[in-house]
């Protein structure tokens, strides 16, 4: 049962991390927008559809298409950061979580630019180089690395099943679940 707990805490925490990174970097996306005085038609954060921002007039692309990797990597940095260390268990949610999110941005950046996908495709036709796309993976990915790292051993994770209690996993289930519903009933596919 132990394993069990571990195991479906390890997932839910996953999904919760992958819905909040799609939610912060789609306000990055609004917030650029805002600042170049664009108009938000809608942002789609359903779970059965990938994450978007539409903006429409959109007088400067760039700065809107760029603010989404950026602010979805700033914001939860400096979350964590304003956590006071004493408050171990919150400190290490958002360590987690930054970390996530500068994964998830930098390795969407640098490899999705190779395709042309997503906000990837925009980049490049407003005029972005591959290689800045590149160095921001690059810059990126290592650091999210680094702060999963600081954070202990998944290893030493995996050998203490005993460490998530039942209801620490069925609280992660929950939350996920609050996500999953949420997002249903608020956003547009």
């Amino acid at each position: 049962m132990q394993r069990l707990n571990q195991m479906l805490f390890a997932a839910s925490v996953l999904a919760i991390c992958w819905f909040a990174m799609m939610a912060v970097h789609e306000f990055g996306h609004v917030i650029g927008a805002v600042v170049t005085h664009g108009h938000v038609k809608c942002v789609v954060l359903h779970p059965m559809a990938i994450s978007r921002t539409d903006v429409q007039p959109n007088p400067n692309p760039a700065v809107v298409v760029w603010l989404g990797p950026i602010i979805g990597c700033l914001l939860p940095l400096g979350l964590q950061l304003l956590i006071p260390s004493r408050m171990k268990i919150l400190r290490n949610s958002a360590t987690f979580f930054a970390g996530f999110c500068l994964l998830a941005n930098g390795a969407y950046i640098a490899v999705g630019s190779l395709d042309r996908v997503g906000d990837c495709g925009e980049m490049l036709r407003t005029g972005t180089p591959l290689w800045l796309m590149i160095a921001f993976g690059v810059l990126t990915i290592p650091s999210g690395f680094l702060l999963w790292h600081r954070l202990g051993s998944l290893k030493q994770f995996l050998a203490n099943p005993d460490t998530i209690t039942t209801r620490t996993a069925w609280t992660a289930i929950a939350i996920t679940g609050a996500i999953v519903v949420a997002e249903v009933l608020l956003s547009p596919k």
